[in-house]
């Protein structure tokens, strides 16, 4: 009788370690990277489960528009919008240029420094006193800086008077700030002066505005 020794080979393998020690795990096992998304589709009967990573998708990132606006300058100062009233005065005043001096006359066969001031508004319907000393009466006096196109601007530049008696239409203040005027000269009749010119600006008295619109 023939005796034949059989010894169990069933191991019991308790780690993957062990079993790759013991040569009986060879496999090269790559990692599996598994979402939410491979984990849900196990549950689901029939559904095929990607291979390989499940790729996780980033939400949609919203177009953010953005509107360009001009920033407001804290040194702007609007440009005041001139009257038509104050122009159409200046306008009609210059067509008295070069009418030669006249006491008392209003007329284009001449006129002095108040009658072409009275005759200018007169046309639009604008009654002001006869002489210069009544006319400093009429209106609001300005500080020089406040000057504007069709303002009454006033002298005294007679040594016997010690009042006013010279009196102009203020035609034009440049962005230098130089205030043109329009009046009626004895020596040179209508003509457009500055005051940036000596005489007048040391015989200046004030500036009245007679047209408030």
């Amino acid at each position: 009788m023939l005796l034949v020794s059989w010894k169990s080979s069933s191991q019991i393998v308790t780690s993957k370690k062990e079993a790759q020690k013991k040569g009986i795990y060879n496999y090269s096992e790559k990692e599996v990277i598994t979402s939410d998304r491979t984990v849900a589709a196990l549950d689901k009967p029939g559904r095929k489960i990607p291979k390989g990573p499940a790729k996780i998708e980033e939400p949609k990132r919203k177009k953010s528009v953005l509107l360009e606006t001009e920033k407001e300058d804290p040194n702007f100062t609007p440009e005041e919008i001139e009257s038509y009233y104050a122009q159409q005065i200046v306008n009609n005043a210059k067509e008295f240029d070069g009418v030669r001096y006249r006491g008392g006359g209003t007329t284009k066969d001449g006129m002095d420094c108040s009658g072409m001031v009275y005759a200018t508004f007169k046309i639009f319907d604008v009654t002001l006193p006869r002489s210069s000393h009544e006319m400093a009466k009429v209106g609001e006096v300005l500080d020089f800086k406040d000057i504007k196109k069709g303002d009454l601007i006033f002298f005294k530049n007679n040594p016997k008077k010690r009042s006013i008696n010279h009196v102009g239409i203020v035609t034009e203040v440049t962005e230098e700030g130089e205030v043109k005027f329009i009046h009626s000269s004895s020596s040179n009749g209508v003509v457009v002066s500055s005051m940036n010119e000596p005489y007048y600006d040391r015989t200046y008295v004030q500036a009245n505005r007679v047209i408030t619109e």
